[in-house]
């Protein structure tokens, strides 16, 4: 039996056409695709600066070094997300202080960043999970009374938006991911973008061995640089964004609309959820039913069945109930926009068919 699968990369001759046409010139590391891709980039997150890497990780770390953050700050993050989130809190020798979910969004809850806050905090990384924003009015207002830095997360989220306003502009510093199954790719990369141009021009500087002109090295750095053939690429996808984007809330839309259960994703009003990922909740036997799904052709998967918080590397043997019970009940199912009408109703139907005979 054919599987839908989970993820679908949309990759079409025209990415393929801009591939060729940077293999031609033989430039291949960074260069003008680079810096046209960051430019465009820039539209989406009212002109704000942009630094291309080679990883939303690699982004987000960049930010966290140009913003001075390290050894004796405190930062707080959500435990339920990508280990990446937190790695790079310890990687600039800061420590991450994890806090509870709203069990509606999976997103931080405000009132329990109230409650993590001491004299040792100096940001908060929110995490606009499976690219639904999070409460990001509220977020910001505790972090201005507490003058602290925000850093979001918005690798799952491009063009979410709440009340209009994009992911990416709410905060001090942003980081995006291209990865293959994100909403867009460049086959691998990520994008910093920054509130200052003097913090993005650090930016700049640490993806670059410490230097914006050959051998002229400011300060020491990495070798974070995105390729001028991913570059390419993403600029390909970024044309594309809002129809695929468009394609993915559709298939959402239709998914709750449908599906026999009422643990669909919520959108909270004035919110734009981008579908990274399409989230529902099984309070019971979710191991069973995912295999049964599989067994139906329904690709499936667990986004997170792990609490980062409880992870070896980092053991804060805090008591997160909310976090604990979405690893334990979330299964997300295939939403991207490759779906024929024909995946959606087979989608349905199976999954229906599942519910009803396990009563999940």
């Amino acid at each position: 039996m054919k599987l839908i699968p989970l993820a679908k990369p949309q990759i079409s001759r025209e990415e393929r056409t801009a591939v060729n046409r940077v293999l031609r010139t033989l430039n291949l590391a960074q260069g003008p695709e680079v810096k046209n891709f960051e430019n465009e980039f820039s539209k989406f997150v009212e002109d704000r600066e942009c630094v291309a890497v080679n990883s939303g990780t690699s982004a987000l770390h960049l930010c966290l070094i140009a913003l001075g953050i390290g050894p004796g700050d405190e930062v707080i993050v959500p435990s339920f997300t990508f280990a990446a989130t937190a790695n790079v809190v310890s990687l600039v020798g800061a420590t991450p202080i994890f806090v509870d979910i709203d069990p509606k969004t999976y997103c931080l809850d405000p009132l329990m960043i109230k409650d993590a806050i001491t004299t040792k905090t100096r940001a908060i990384i929110v995490v606009h999970l499976y690219g639904l924003p999070a409460d990001m009015k509220s977020i910001c207002r505790i972090a201005d009374e507490n003058s602290l830095l925000v850093i979001e997360d918005a690798a799952q989220a491009h063009i979410a938006s709440i009340d209009g306003k994009l992911v990416g502009t709410f905060g001090d510093a942003a980081a995006f991911s291209f990865y293959p199954t994100k909403n867009m790719t460049s086959g691998e990369g990520g994008m910093a973008v920054l509130k200052e141009s003097s913090i993005a021009r650090v930016c700049r500087l640490l993806r670059n061995q410490g230097m914006e002109k050959r051998y002229q090295n400011e300060i020491v750095g990495f070798n974070l640089r995105m390729t001028d053939i991913h570059a390419a690429i993403g600029r390909v996808q970024l044309r594309k964004l809002p129809k695929m984007t468009e394609r993915r809330i559709e298939n959402a839309n239709y998914l709750s609309a449908n599906l026999a259960i009422d643990t669909v994703p919520f959108v909270g009003i004035g919110y734009r959820h981008v579908f990274h990922q399409y989230t529902v909740r099984l309070k019971n036997s979710r191991e069973e039913f995912s295999g049964k799904l599989i067994e139906n052709g329904i690709g499936n998967d667990v986004y997170y069945p792990t609490q980062v918080h409880m992870l070896p590397s980092f053991n804060a043997g805090t008591e997160l109930p909310e976090t604990l019970a979405a690893t334990q009940q979330v299964l997300s199912l295939p939403v991207h926009p490759g779906l024929s009408r024909r995946d959606l109703n087979k989608i349905v139907s199976r999954f229906n068919k599942i519910i009803e005979e396990q009563g999940s």
